[in-house]
């Protein structure tokens, strides 16, 4: 039954108090026609009694309901000037107010909770609010029943801090049925190399799957009139396999393409919230060096991991990962070394092609190597290079034989 006040005014309630006190009701009357207890018209009449002409039944709130605590207050304005300076900051990809990671950085701060409804109201009131322009809507699905179907594996390069000297690129795998993300690291600069690594981390941790989705960056793929170096070359998409590709197709696993910006933009890409909390969380640090701001990427990777419902989902990425993997549903399994390779070195590596010359050695940007002798000469041979610091390692392998490495400083 709805409270009392909304019932009745307080004119009404007073004129039935009115007419018991006068006896001309009895309490039975009273009690039914405002549908209430004993204990609660005697309170009414207690008051009544008190003070009939300031009797009232009005709910009155003892404090404000949008009052919150200063200390919380000070802190909501601090962190909306800062995304103020950001957005006003021309080399910062950042042009909206990010108000759920300002109600997050302020509970981290006081250890209040804090809505992110109230930040936008705070931000109306302040001058800090600005509307989002409304994108075209688009499905947002699962597309697959299993963990490790589908590995969407993308980059983003940006200013990631206005205190940096260059841009960085992200690197991230995300699961498509989980949504979990398996690989997220910063490089100083996007490389095939790079993605090979990134590609080897989640391999190497999680397992084979069945297939990466990835864009048509040349990276991924060899596209004909794109990537030709020639002005007659007569290579088709796809004739030419990338360093990349070849490492994921060695380990044994297939790479699908989307075959349009409209493709790829179906697929939700968690690296767009990674960039917006980053570049906020490093602008508002000061930092200036890769390795700060790698402490923020894992800081947030384990946030949304570990503590994000995800809004297609509806679930926390590592547990719903978990619970797939717990059900049986995971196509993950262990990387198997077919002969005649034996190391991960001959499956993540880069491969390059080189012909032993007359004097029986190879030569390797600037770099003269001494080739076994049982191979002849004008022999073409493929290299696996690992190209990590201080050395370059080089596996020399001729007819499917691992015959020599070399190790080449820096």
């Amino acid at each position: 039954m709805s409270q009392i006040h909304k019932r009745f005014t307080g004119d009404q309630i007073k004129l039935l108090l009115s007419l018991y006190d006068q006896k001309q009701i009895t309490k039975r009357e009273c009690l039914n026609r405002l549908a209430v207890k004993d204990r609660q018209f005697y309170v009414l009449l207690a008051r009544y009694r008190a003070n009939p002409k300031k009797f009232t039944v009005e709910y009155c709130r003892r404090y404000p309901t949008n009052r919150i605590p200063k200390a919380i207050e000070y802190a909501i304005h601090r962190e909306l000037e800062a995304e103020k300076r950001l957005i006003d900051h021309p080399a910062m990809p950042v042009k909206f107010y990010n108000y759920a990671a300002v109600r997050d950085a302020v509970v981290k701060e006081t250890g209040q909770e804090v809505t992110a409804q109230t930040v936008i109201n705070r931000a109306k009131a302040w001058g800090f609010y600005m509307e989002k322009p409304k994108r075209a809507s688009h499905s947002r699905e699962v597309l697959t029943e299993a963990v490790g179907m589908l590995l969407q594996h993308d980059a983003s390069e940006h200013l990631w801090s206005p205190f940096a000297s260059s841009k960085w690129s992200l690197i991230t795998t995300l699961d498509d049925h989980s949504r979990k993300l398996l690989y997220g690291n910063l490089f100083e600069a996007e490389s095939a190399w790079a993605h090979i690594i990134a590609t080897e981390s989640v391999i190497l941790k999680y397992g084979v799957g069945l297939a990466y989705y990835a864009d048509n960056h040349s990276i991924f793929r060899f596209v004909s009139n794109r990537d030709s170096i020639h002005r007659n070359e007569v290579k088709g998409t796809d004739d030419v396999t990338p360093q990349w590709k070849q490492c994921v197709e060695a380990a044994g696993m297939q790479v699908w393409y989307a075959m349009s910006p409209e493709a790829k933009g179906k697929i939700e890409r968690p690296y767009r919230w990674l960039q917006d909390r980053i570049v906020r969380r490093c602008a508002k640090a000061g930092i200036t060096d890769i390795n700060g701001a790698k402490e923020i990427l894992a800081d947030e990777l384990d946030r949304y991991n570990n503590y994000q419902v995800h809004s297609t989902t509806g679930e926390i990425p590592s547990k719903r990962f978990a619970k797939a993997v717990a059900d049986g549903r995971s196509v993950f399994h262990q990387l198997i070394f077919k002969p005649p390779i034996a190391s991960t070195k001959d499956i993540f590596c880069l491969r390059e092609q080189r012909t032993v010359d007359g004097y029986q050695r190879i030569s390797w940007h600037g770099h003269s190597l001494e080739a076994p002798k049982n191979i002849p000469i004008g022999s073409r041979v493929q290299l696996h290079i690992i190209p990590e610091q201080p050395a370059v390692e080089m596996r020399l392998w001729y007819h499917n034989k691992l015959l020599r490495a070399y190790r080449i400083q820096r």
